[in-house]
């Protein structure tokens, strides 16, 4: 099937295979991926709005190549590696019981938005809004509270280590 500059509304793609594929000029509103491998997708311009991903593999996707002026994720059970989600608005965005490796957020607003159960070894926060968000029982994050706006942010006793990461201080 071509992705490419087409137009899907309300679609349900289950277990569907988009290693490569070309999302260029597509349009993807109301849509659920579930079980899909959607490695190394180009985005360019996409339209991906009110979209949920259950249970995928998304690795190496830059989400800010997409329609900015429309973009709305959803993650659940997903394994998201090598991916930038820089200079996005990402309010009310959940990434709940996630595994998300090496992924870039940078001036990212994530406003209210949950990481909830996720584990975020080796992903990067810089100039993000994390104001009102959940970290909670999240593991494996770094985030320099010098360079995040972390008002009201939610985090777990056991992972608030990973604030004090930048300090070079030892814990024991």
């Amino acid at each position: 099937m071509e992705y490419q500059g087409g137009e899907f509304e309300g679609e349900v793609f289950e277990k569907v295979d988009f290693t490569g594929k070309s999302f260029k000029n597509a349009s993807f509103i109301d849509c659920t991926f579930d079980n899909c491998d959607l490695s190394n997708v180009n985005l360019d311009n996409a339209r991906i709005q009110d979209a949920t991903f259950t249970n995928c593999k998304i690795l190496g996707l830059n989400f800010l190549e997409c329609n900015k002026l429309f973009i709305s994720l959803s993650f659940e059970e997903c394994f998201i590696s090598l991916s930038n989600f820089s200079d996005l608005s990402l309010k009310n965005t959940s990434f709940s019981n996630c595994q998300i490796f090496e992924c870039d957020f940078v001036k990212t607003d994530l406003t209210r938005s949950s990481f909830e159960n996720s584990d975020l070894e080796g992903t990067y926060f810089e100039n993000c809004n994390l104001s009102f968000a959940s970290f909670k029982n999240a593991i494996n994050y770094s985030i320099n509270p010098n360079q995040n706006i972390l008002k009201k942010t939610i985090f777990s006793i056991s992972g608030a280590v990973g604030l004090l990461d930048v300090f070079d201080i030892k814990i024991e």
